[in-house]
């Protein structure tokens, strides 16, 4: 629910891992490839790397401050994987170093998988900076894909730095307002946090990360607040409990169900009550990207209840 796919979680196990002792150095867990820790980014040579959950902060989300990373999305028994990857694999090689293929099977690494919410295979996600800029789903042809990469490199190859090196780049200083709210947000204090990621966007109208923020902890906030059983209590007529009971069923991470219980609102509706619901659910909207297949398919159903 942070309004993009969020990576964090798998940067954090990622130093959970290294900061085991030498437990990482034993036999593998059952069923799980055994992989050597992360010693630095791969060499500028390496044009396709296989990636995983405990090496994917180095070699996904560091080296991409460096170099356009495509991470390929499979599985060994998906058959359009086995047609993307050869080309993808081929194009990366061809690169000369513009960009590298980070493979990763969704099988033996189901946290990425959920982290970038893998819905169909094979997938290509685009990072640059640590976040996804553009994706796509299913078989391209090398001419479809070489464009899409051309497209991508001309709106962020000025702000990459090249080929890794052995130096780490100097973080960027951090807000220290934001980083005030996230502490409260560490320490419970959530409404605390919320007022302080409303000041900073309500001064800074621009701060995206600010306005996700509160966006999300508002939402949070007010679906902690309804009674769950609110999804099977709400009457058919009654617009507060049928609102509630979508934020329940977003909250468990249910999104169609939750907008299509709001549609079904709007289709019933005249006036205010309607405006109140479809204001909602464009607020809702709002928690996810814009491109996702759900949030595209209830824009549909939206406009053809209003219409």
């Amino acid at each position: 629910m942070a309004g993009a796919v969020d990576l964090s979680g798998l940067k954090e196990r990622a130093d959970a891992q290294r900061a085991q002792p030498t437990a990482a150095s034993g036999p593998p867990a059952e069923g799980r490839p055994a992989t050597a820790p992360p010693t630095g980014a791969p060499a500028p040579g390496d044009a396709v790397i296989d990636v995983t959950e405990e090496t994917f902060e180095t070699e996904v989300l560091a080296r991409s401050d460096q170099q356009l990373v495509l991470v390929d999305l499979w599985a060994e028994w998906c058959g359009p994987c086995k047609q993307l990857s050869p080309v993808l694999e081929s194009l990366a090689v061809r690169a000369g170093g513009a960009w590298v293929l980070a493979k990763i099977d969704v099988d033996a690494n189901p946290r990425i998988a959920q982290a970038f919410r893998v819905q169909s295979i094979p997938m290509v996600v685009a990072i640059a900076h640590g976040q996804p800029v553009a994706a796509f789903n299913g078989v391209r042809s090398e001419a479809e894909i070489t464009s899409w990469v051309d497209e991508i490199l001309g709106q962020v190859g000025d702000t990459l730095t090249g080929a890794p090196t052995d130096a780490p780049a100097e973080p960027e200083p951090e807000d220290p307002r934001l980083v005030a709210a996230a502490a409260k947000l560490d320490d419970g204090d959530f409404e605390g946090a919320l007022a302080a990621y409303q000041a900073v966007a309500e001064a800074e109208p621009g701060n995206v990360e600010a306005a996700s923020a509160a966006r999300n902890l508002e939402f949070v906030l007010r679906a902690q607040a309804h009674d769950p059983a609110i999804v099977d209590t709400a009457a058919a007529g009654d617009i507060d409990a049928q609102l509630a009971a979508a934020d329940v069923l977003l909250l468990g991470q249910q999104p169609e169900a939750a907008f299509d219980r709001i549609i079904a609102v709007v289709k019933v509706t005249a006036g205010d009550d309607r405006t109140r619901a479809r204001t909602r659910l464009l607020e809702l909207f709002e928690l996810f990207e814009s491109d996702e297949p759900f949030v595209i398919a209830a824009r549909r159903k939206l406009a053809s209840a209003l219409y």
